[in-house]
Order: structure tokens, then C-alpha cells, then sequence
């Protein structure tokens, strides 16, 4: 494998960057989540105790906040049999998720780990150059 000193600058640039482009374009489907899907989101999960729990506080704490909320709903629907074991979201509500918000959240968590991912090959990269 050749080193990334030798790549053609633009492409060593283009490759660098696009885990901050897949970061920023995560954040704002997060925040396009929390604002214009929330309230759905948590109509179809209204028998779950997370929702239960933080259902009234949800989306009104604040940016980074809506952040989280939406990564922590999005890992309970996408991967629910540890939030299903762990009581906090209910299989029936899951069974009827809708299927656009559903993928949706899918979307967004893939988003994430390609980016996460990517930059882990990056930073790899640059240490052994």
C-alpha cells in the first residue's frame, strides 16, 4: 500500500474531509429529525417507558440535547432487543413503528458510522504514513 504522502493532493484532501462532511450532514438530519419528526416519533412510541419517562421534556432541552434524544431513540428502534430487555421501549410499539420514520432512523445511524468509521481509517492511515 502506498502512502497517503504520495496520493494526488486533491484526492488526500477530498479523502480526509468527507468524515466532516458525513459528521455535519448526520447533525443536521439529527436536527431535521428533532424538529419535524419528534412528535411523531413519539406518538408511536407512546406505551414506552423511556418515552413515558422523558416524553414531555423531549425536543425542548436544547440543541445538543435534541442531538442525543434522537441518537438514543434511534439506536432503541434500530437495535431494540437490548432496549427491549432492559424494559425502556416496548416490542408492540415496535412491531407498528412506521416504516418512513423507522427508516429514517436508519439512515441516521449509517450516516454516523460511516463517518466514524472513515475517520478511524483516515486517522490510521495518517499514523502510518
Amino acid at each position: 500500500m502506498t502512502s497517503i504522502d504520495n496520493w494526488n493532493p486533491w484526492v488526500a484532501i477530498i479523502f480526509i474531509g468527507v468524515p466532516g462532511l458525513l459528521a455535519i450532514a448526520g447533525i443536521a438530519h439529527s436536527l431535521y429529525l428533532s424538529r419535524c419528526h419528534l412528535d411523531d416519533i413519539k406518538e408511536a412510541l407512546k406505551n414506552s417507558r423511556y418515552i413515558y419517562l422523558w416524553g414531555p421534556s423531549l425536543g425542548r432541552r436544547g440543541l445538543i440535547w435534541s442531538l442525543l434524544e434522537i441518537s438514543k431513540i434511534a439506536g432503541m428502534v434500530v437495535w431494540s432487543r437490548a432496549s427491549i430487555t432492559i424494559g425502556e421501549v416496548n416490542p408492540a410499539d415496535l412491531e407498528h413503528f412506521p416504516p418512513h420514520l423507522k427508516r429514517h432512523l436508519v439512515i441516521n445511524l449509517m450516516v454516523m458510522a460511516t463517518g466514524f468509521t472513515w475517520m478511524i481509517v483516515v486517522a490510521i492511515l495518517l499514523e502510518f504514513r
